[in-house]
């Protein structure tokens, strides 16, 4: 179990990335949602020992990460969002070398590590190809390989289908999942598809605060009843936004189908809809931009 307490983050510029982030993660998938410019990179970064928050604890099975990093760092697997590697070194030995890296000495061992971990992302075919060559959806398998070194019990990927095709997206999420069991692996993106696929527990974060947390099945029910759709014409878009609080747009056959969040029936022709993950995700991050009220009567 993974455990954030009150985890804020202040930089030196005086932005506040995090703002008093507490979470509890299991073992399993976890999916990190939330926009570009969230925080979500800073907070896989604070969980991976790479910076120490300003202020607030994060424990790992009782372990105090920010007092002994270095023992988490034994037990972590991390895919940042740019993962760097020597791209003219082969997938065989760069993997090798990461392997000494993380402490396996041993060769023989270093080659059964080596040569699993190659067959498990299906890469053994190209392991002797530089990893220059790769297409992208090559480099982000390569990177899972080399987080997996060691077997760790933590595992963070961020933003990783980002700029993948579809079949190498479905690539990647599968390998995700066959591994996704026994461990914690925390999916941190801003694409909805991967958490819905993928996730039976998620936050959202906005403005480097949790906004929304739970299953994702829980939070789809508790959207019922307050996701409204209509399909309209595009020039009529302008009217509906300045009346109504709208959560997203699509286009269709030319069409503009548009939902808007009310808790009650909205009236104007729209309908209700059953909403998936991406119209809760949306209506949640409208909510973070509504104008807070700061009237208030005097006493």
């Amino acid at each position: 179990m993974l455990e954030l307490q009150n985890v804020s983050h202040v930089y030196s510029n005086g932005v506040r990335a995090l703002d008093d982030v507490t979470l509890s993660i299991p073992k399993g998938m976890f999916g990190l949602l939330g926009p570009n410019g969230a925080g979500k990179s800073t907070l896989m970064r604070t969980v991976a020992t790479l910076q120490t928050p300003t202020s607030g604890a994060i424990t790992f099975d009782g372990l105090d990460i920010l007092k002994e990093p270095e023992d988490l760092r034994k037990r972590l697997g991390y895919l940042p969002q740019d993962f760097g590697v020597y791209p003219r070194v082969s997938a065989y030995d760069m993997l090798d070398h990461m392997a000494v890296l993380k402490g396996i000495a041993a060769k023989g061992a270093r080659k059964d590590t080596v040569e699993t971990l190659l067959n498990q992302v299906n890469l053994w075919d190209v392991r002797k190809k530089a990893i220059a060559g790769f297409s992208g959806g090559m480099r982000q398998r390569f990177g899972i390989a080399q987080a997996l070194i060691g077997n760790p019990d933590l595992i963070i990927v961020d933003e990783p289908t980002a700029g993948l095709d579809p079949e190498e997206r479905n690539r990647f999420l599968n390998l995700l999942a066959g591994i996704g069991e026994n461990v914690v692996v925390i999916l941190s993106t801003h694409i909805v598809d991967d958490v819905a696929d993928l996730c039976p527990k998620m936050a959202v974060l906005g403005n480097g605060a949790i906004k929304l947390e739970g299953a994702p099945g829980d939070l789809i029910e508790r959207s019922k009843g307050t996701i409204w759709g209509k399909t309209i014409e595009r020039s009529e878009l302008d009217a509906v936004q300045d009346r109504f609080e709208v959560i997203s747009t699509r286009l269709f056959s030319g069409k503009t189908i548009v939902h808007i969040y009310s808790d009650k029936d909205p009236g104007d022709g729209f309908a209700a809809v059953d909403g998936g993950l991406e119209d809760v995700y949306f209506s949640t991050l409208t909510a973070t931009r509504r104008p807070v009220d700061v009237t208030a009567e005097a006493v």
